[in-house]
């Protein structure tokens, strides 16, 4: 009776990990199907999942058309110097928490947490006057300076409980062996937090490359704008071509995908292990 349930409970566990999977599949899946489709064929009713005749033609489009080809590099270099300089200085900052002892350390925390708090929505136009008095509107670095600025407090929390796991003893070696803290901070604590490091590095990306309500506020020049904003572009007033739109949404996703692929080893093995701990 037992063995019974245990099966039961097995497969009911079966059958919701399958029906969440395909809830979660599906709009990609639907995605991909009518960025193969003509126009015509995207509003037919009632829809086919697989196109008849599939074409890669919205591909090519959404390509060549609408400075788009532009829009992609403005947003690989947002979003790659935005990560790299947010990975960076979280890891830093949350090192120095985790292993430094200073006056106000856990108000200083604390008001980091506060900040997570805080809806990106309400402080948008105080975001604005200051990129705007520091002279970096309407540029790619008054971009990159408020991701940067938004990232590194999450980033910052979930990093100095994986730096307090880590074994002082190995730094303390170290350090006696004529090394600074600088030194155990680059080639030691960084090659042992790859895990810790590949997650942050993938969610801060995927943000970044994402970001559509600050690029759309900071952003008037149309040489400056970003990947989304392009995207958002090809919706018409009057009518939307869906299938250029599904096809401009999957060039975009390919970035995000080589990330992740690239860094997959180190994201599972965080997940598996408790990327941070503490």
């Amino acid at each position: 009776m037992k063995i019974n349930r245990k099966k039961m409970f097995k497969f009911l566990l079966f059958l919701l990990a399958a029906a969440g999977a395909v809830i979660m599949i599906f709009p990609f899946v639907w995605m991909v199907s009518n960025a193969l489709k003509e126009n015509v064929f995207v509003i037919e009713y009632p829809p086919k999942l697989i196109p008849d005749a599939p074409s890669f033609g919205n591909f090519v489009r959404a390509w060549t058309s609408n400075k788009f080809q532009l829009y992609f590099v403005n947003s690989a270099i947002t979003a790659v110097t935005s990560t790299a300089l947010t990975v960076l200085f979280s890891a830093m900052t949350a090192y120095s928490f985790a292993r430094f002892k200073f006056r106000f350390k856990e108000f200083l925390f604390f008001t980091i947490l506060l900040v997570l708090m805080v809806p990106d929505m309400i402080t948008i136009i105080p975001k604005f006057q200051l990129v705007k008095t520091l002279g970096l509107r309407d540029s790619l670095w008054g971009l990159i300076v408020v991701y940067v600025a938004g990232g590194v407090s999450m980033n910052t929390f979930l990093l100095r409980g994986f730096f307090e796991s880590l074994p002082k003893e190995l730094e303390e070696a170290m350090l006696i062996d004529g090394g600074n803290y600088l030194t155990v901070f680059f080639r030691m604590i960084l090659p042992l937090s790859k895990p810790a490091l590949a997650t942050v590095t993938i969610f801060s990306f995927m943000g970044n490359w994402d970001e559509f309500t600050w690029a759309l506020t900071a952003i008037d020049n149309p040489l400056k704008r970003t990947l989304p904003i392009a995207i958002y572009s090809f919706q018409g007033q009057h009518g939307t071509e869906w299938g250029l739109v599904f096809a401009a949404m999957l060039i975009a996703l390919v970035p995000i995908m080589v990330v992740f692929l690239s860094m997959q080893k180190y994201f599972v093995s965080g997940l598996t292990t408790g990327a941070f701990k503490g």
